[in-house]
């Protein structure tokens, strides 16, 4: 009977270290995601499992369903794991989208920048990631988890219920850096890229990824989008503008001629400037116009609105701002009860305000503007 025990415990052991050998990143990552601060719908994980952008960028992946499938492949290492989205456009192809506005300001009260950005879009869940890759810097990102399955009905409570939440590092909306760079999404409607130059392609959040991972420098991110075709998913409804700013004060918007084969078309902050400013409308000067249009924006999220009250409070500070008014600026931009015209309705989800020299994220979740949480490497 001894001898059977033994043989029973040793066969246990055995799976265990398999187990571990094969998932042990994963199994990892997924014991440190928590809620944060007794939140239920605010949740950080510290992401421990390998990946590789390499192999990634070599696929091709231009779809969030592609994108799903390759997620699934690599955590799953062939168990049949499902993970699914809410990012898909309604039968008329429309998709009421994300809506945010994102500006890098220099400090006020000592040297570097702040980098602003209110997440806008439907009350989800948000994930904080930080994550140590091998080949790569350091970073924190955060994420919609609608996008890899979550919503306030599924939330990861037990163990195997997080198992969604390590799709997060392929899915950032914004981040900042080991090195201050900080990159961020706003939604263009009916403006999806797609790039067809025969280089390889990326899908949307992909490209922010990469700039996280490789990427010190405004210059270094240009350099590497030029290498590489972005294509948004037309299944989603909606095309994206991105900006992207380092830790000197350099920023840039990235945006992508739908007239001319969608062409990249960069906006830089001018060199004597402190501040740069993007919500959802086209700054390519070739679109650029000052009056609501929706050829080249969203003008039932008041894009131009947003643009125009942010950019007189940046420039009533001189483009520079304490922290205090950085968390201000975004407060006077942030939306609550924005009714679509399908009846759902569209809040501020989050409003992060990244410190590019000390490499932190403070953020305030749902509106709540009394309470403010940080997150550090």
């Amino acid at each position: 009977m001894k001898k059977v025990l033994l043989w029973i415990l040793g066969i246990i052991a055995v799976i265990c270290i398999a187990i571990a050998a094969v998932w042990g990143g994963e199994i990892s990552s997924l014991a440190t995601v928590s809620e944060v601060e007794g939140n239920k719908y605010l949740y950080k994980m510290e992401y421990k499992a390998g990946y590789d952008l390499d192999d990634l960028i070599s696929k091709d992946i231009d779809s969030n369903a592609r994108l799903l499938e390759y997620v699934i492949g690599r955590i799953g290492k062939g168990l049949p794991i499902k993970i699914g989205s809410s990012q898909v456009a309604d039968e008329s192809g429309e998709m009421a989208t994300i809506n945010c506005t994102s500006f890098q300001a220099a400090k006020s009260d000592g040297e570097g920048y702040w980098y602003g950005r209110n997440y806008d879009y439907f009350k989800n869940p948000t994930l904080v990631t930080v994550s140590h890759p091998r080949k790569g810097y350091a970073s924190i990102a955060v994420s919609d988890m609608s996008h890899f399955g979550y919503s306030l009905d599924k939330l990861p409570l037990k163990f195997l219920s997080r198992l969604n939440c390590l799709a997060s590092v392929y899915a950032p909306v914004d981040g900042i850096n080991e090195k201050g760079l900080c990159t961020s999404i706003m939604a263009l409607p009916k403006q999806a890229a797609c790039q067809e130059s025969g280089k390889h392609k990326v899908g949307t959040t992909i490209i922010m990824r990469l700039w996280l991972d490789k990427c010190a420098t405004v210059n270094e991110a240009l350099e590497l989008l030029a290498g590489l075709d972005v294509r948004h998913d037309a299944a989603v409804g909606s095309g994206y503008h991105y900006m992207v700013a380092d830790a000197n004060g350099y920023c840039a918007v990235v945006e992508f001629d739908k007239e001319d084969g969608w062409k990249t078309m960069i906006v830089r902050k001018p060199e004597d400037a402190d501040y740069m400013l993007v919500t959802n409308h086209l700054l390519s000067p070739k679109y650029f116009t000052t009056e609501p249009d929706p050829a080249v924006g969203n003008p039932h999220s008041r894009s131009w609105w947003r643009y125009e009250t942010a950019s007189e409070y940046l420039s009533s500070h001189g483009g520079a701002l304490t922290f205090e008014q950085a968390q201000e600026c975004l407060s006077q931009v942030h939306w609550k009860d924005l009714v679509w015209e399908n009846g759902t309705v569209e809040d501020t989800q989050y409003s992060n305000v990244y410190d590019q020299s000390a490499i932190t994220l403070a953020l305030r979740n749902w509106n709540d503007y009394d309470k403010t949480v940080r997150f550090s490497l």
